[in-house]
Formats: C-alpha cells, sequence, structure tokens
C-alpha cells in the first residue's frame, strides 16, 4: 500500500544520509586529481653525492626477542569479538582506499641517481591488483590503533628515537651527547616517539593529520595488521607511485617543480643547515597537502619514507617477473619515497625508482608508512 512504499522510501533515504554522513566523518577532504608529464628529464645527483644519513639510523643492540606483532595485532588473533568502535576504524579506513589495477611496467631504472642503492637495471614486471591507502598513516589513525589494541611501540620500548637537529629544542640538545657519526644531524633522543615526535618537549595536539612518525618496520605491519591489510611490496609500491606514467622520475612527470609548483614536502635551500620552505612546510606536512598523482594517491614522495615488505637487496633478476617480493630475508627492510628531508645535493631519493634501507627495529622522525589490501573487506 502507499503507506508501506513512503516507509520504505523514507528508510532507504535515512541509510543513503546514514552512509553520506560516515563517508564524510573519514574523508573530509576532496581529492584533486592532478598529474603532468613534464617536458624534459632532470639530471642524476653529482656522483658521490653526499646521503642525508637515515640509511644508517641502525640500533646498537637488536632486541632478540620478536614480539609476533603482526600475529599479536591481527584481528584473527585477538581472543575479544570485533567492537563496533573497532568496525568503524577499520571501515573508515577502507573509504579512504583506492583500487590500483594491475599491470605491467618498468621497475627501476637504468639512469640510477644513486648507483650504490640497487636502483638498476630497469625490469619488467607486473604486479596484480590491489587497493592502497591514498595517503600516508595520520597520527589520529595510529593513536585508534594504539587505543583499541594496547599496543607499544619499539621507540617507547627502547626508549629513544632518532630526530633531526634541527627539529630539536635547544633545552633537548643540549641532553644529547651522542650522533650518527657519518650524518652528526641525526641524534638519538630520549623519549622521542610517535607521540613525542621531537622528544619529551613536543606533542601531536596539533598534528593529528600528519603522517605518523617514529613507526619501526614491526609497528608498520602491526597496524596494517589490525586494519585486515599490510604493508605493499617494493613493486607495488613503485607501480602505485608512478601512478600509470611511463619511464618518468616522479609520480607527476620529469620537472620537479612544473610551472612552478611544488608537488611534494621536500627540503628547499642548504641541506642540513638551512629549509627555506618554499613549499610552505619546513618538517611534515598534512596528508594531501600537494596534488596526487594518477592514480589519486598523495605524498607517494616527499613528507616521510614509507616502509616496504621487502628486505634490502641491490641485485636483482631481470627477467620478467610477476609479484616480486623480494629476497627471503635479510639485514634491512626496503623503504621507498624519500621525506621532507630530501635534497638532490644530500639525497636524491625522491624519485619513484629510489630506495633506501633500515633495520626492521629502526624508526625516526622521517619515517613513516601506508597499506596495502588484495581485496576490498
Amino acid at each position: 500500500n502507499a503507506s508501506a512504499t513512503a516507509a520504505g522510501l523514507c528508510f532507504e533515504k535515512m541509510l543513503l544520509c546514514f552512509a553520506l554522513l560516515i563517508i564524510f566523518t573519514c574523508v573530509n577532504r576532496v581529492p584533486c586529481l592532478q598529474s603532468s608529464c613534464g617536458a624534459e628529464r632532470e639530471g642524476v645527483a653529482p656522483q658521490g653525492a653526499a646521503t642525508c644519513g637515515c640509511g644508517q639510523l641502525k640500533r646498537a643492540a637488536v632486541d632478540p626477542q620478536q614480539d609476533g606483532a603482526a600475529v599479536r595485532y591481527s584481528r584473527g588473533a585477538r581472543e575479544r569479538p570485533l567492537t563496533s568502535q573497532h568496525f568503524w576504524i577499520v571501515f573508515c579506513s577502507w573509504l579512504q582506499m583506492v583500487l590500483i589495477a594491475g599491470g605491467g611496467f618498468l621497475m627501476g631504472t637504468n639512469n640510477p641517481g644513486i648507483p650504490a642503492d640497487g636502483e638498476g637495471p630497469q625490469r619488467l614486471v607486473h604486479v596484480d591488483s590491489f587497493y592502497m591507502d591514498i595517503q600516508e598513516v595520520t597520527n589520529r589513525q595510529f593513536q585508534s590503533f594504539v587505543n583499541a589494541s594496547g599496543y607499544v611501540t619499539e621507540a617507547e620500548k627502547f626508549g629513544d628515537s632518532f630526530v633531526f637537529e634541527g627539529s630539536l629544542s635547544e633545552t633537548v640538545k643540549n641532553q644529547i651527547t651522542q650522533a650518527v657519526a657519518a650524518a652528526p644531524w641525526w641524534l638519538p633522543v630520549k623519549g622521542a616517539n610517535w607521540k613525542h615526535p621531537e622528544g619529551p618537549d613536543s606533542v601531536i595536539t596539533n598534528r593529528q593529520d600528519h603522517p605518523v612518525l617514529h613507526v619501526s618496520w614491526m609497528d608498520a605491519v602491526a597496524y596494517c595488521s589490525w586494519a585486515n591489510k599490510r604493508l605493499p611490496t617494493e613493486a607495488e609500491w613503485e607501480y602505485a607511485c608512478r601512478g600509470g606514467l611511463k619511464d618518468r622520475l616522479y609520480p607527476w612527470g620529469n620537472k620537479l617543480n612544473p610551472n612552478g609548483q611544488h608537488y611534494a614536502n621536500l627540503w628547499q635551500g642548504e641541506f642540513p643547515n638551512y629549509n627555506s620552505g618554499e613549499d610552505g612546510y619546513v618538517k611534515t606536512s598534512p596528508v594531501m597537502s600537494f596534488p596526487a598523482n594518477g592514480f589519486g594517491l598523495y605524498d607517494m614522495v616527499g613528507n616521510v619514507w614509507e616502509w616496504t615488505s621487502d628486505w634490502w637487496a641491490v641485485h636483482h633478476n631481470t627477467d620478467q617477473q610477476r609479484n616480486p617480493k623480494g629476497p627471503p630475508s635479510g639485514a634491512d627492510k626496503v623503504k621507498k619515497g624519500g621525506s621532507y628531508m630530501c635534497h638532490k645535493s644530500y639525497c636524491y631519493r625522491y624519485r619513484c625508482a629510489a630506495r633506501s634501507q633500515n633495520t626492521p627495529d629502526s624508526s625516526a622522525s622521517n619515517l613513516g608508512f601506508r597499506c596495502v589490501s588484495q581485496e576490498p573487506q
């Protein structure tokens, strides 16, 4: 009858409004998709160019107790049932993923900016379709994970983490007596962790939409597992970074700043002494502050380094491969994308083919991650 039909329509409208409310709550910014091929190829970094040193941030003593975070914090391993709060947190995180249609691409480069990193040779790789977070995991998202699971990061367990000297207060700097020999601007800071990025006198209250920092590889794996996701392989990450473009330096093309526009949070000025902040930031920026690539992904280069699932190696199989996962074991994990500290003179690694490494327990003030999944939840 008419009343039943009206009631049905009313119910459908209520469901639609509820869905829109959820989407609006979870995604508070509208993606702006922009990409540019550029017009000319930039040259490689000078031979023997220095490094920012973040690949050398290794803890002197590795804790032999592997706590199996990926298992302990996965949804299936928890004894308690899935709570409604966790459901909505995970649901919101899934709304912030995009489907990356599988395909073949040229991985690596035959014109390496930093040959010692194993950027080459260029080889044909095919990856299957997968979903990827459109942004790096934020402080807000990581806080939800910690609140729901009680997780404690490795930096919190060790009691310290590496911080760029230029970000520290004089009070904190005066308490430090050590530095990384090859990169003295990196300092081990007691009390530095994801909640206190520059040490005990810093907080993230006004940085909820910034990428979470000071997360080790194990911390990243734990978060992704909790969210029913995983870390991307290096091949998946690089394929996604390129955004559908072929043989280009950056996610948007070959020119670093096409038409004078900044497309990533990088270092401008003289590293490590002066960052002019021409792109609007001297430290991390809120996620999605710069244009997305052709796949709708933000901050694939710059802002913070991103962990991948692969073990580090500099020699690669040149045969055509499908879904490569790197070597079966190793000492370091691959990280990609560079960070806000990257400058061509010191760390020309803000290119899709560029790569670096850290031990799985390492953490720093320019290191974060994003997750992927093979199927939507």
